[in-house]
């Protein structure tokens, strides 16, 4: 997604990312790989519980997030959502700005 930020926000596309791991743990991942964008710390799997996001003992047993990404309106509202069951599968920035674009009758 780092790569895309540009075609993003010329799209008005805010990329955010949520981890099960502790902030300190985010930060210097985020540090560590040179990410711009926001991330957010979901310990308690609040966000990850209510969109079906938890990917139970996915990694050495313990529960972490599935990989998705999410296009959301203005409003709130969940516009498209891609969901993968295999954590090691990542997401594609070209198929977030292409579902947008289509979203959008581009």
């Amino acid at each position: 997604m780092q790569e895309s930020l540009k075609e993003f926000e010329s799209r008005n596309i805010r990329v955010v990312a949520i981890s099960v791991d502790p902030p300190a743990t985010t930060k210097a991942h985020i540090e560590k790989q040179g990410y711009t964008y926001t991330f957010l710390s979901d310990q308690k799997m609040d966000t990850l519980e209510k969109y079906d996001l938890v990917h139970r003992a996915g990694f050495r047993g313990a529960d972490i997030s599935r990989p998705a990404e999410f296009l959301l309106d203005s409003s709130g509202t969940v516009r498209w959502l891609n969901l993968t069951g295999d954590y090691k599968r990542r997401p594609k920035a070209a198929d977030v700005v292409k579902a947008f674009d289509e979203l959008n009758g581009k």
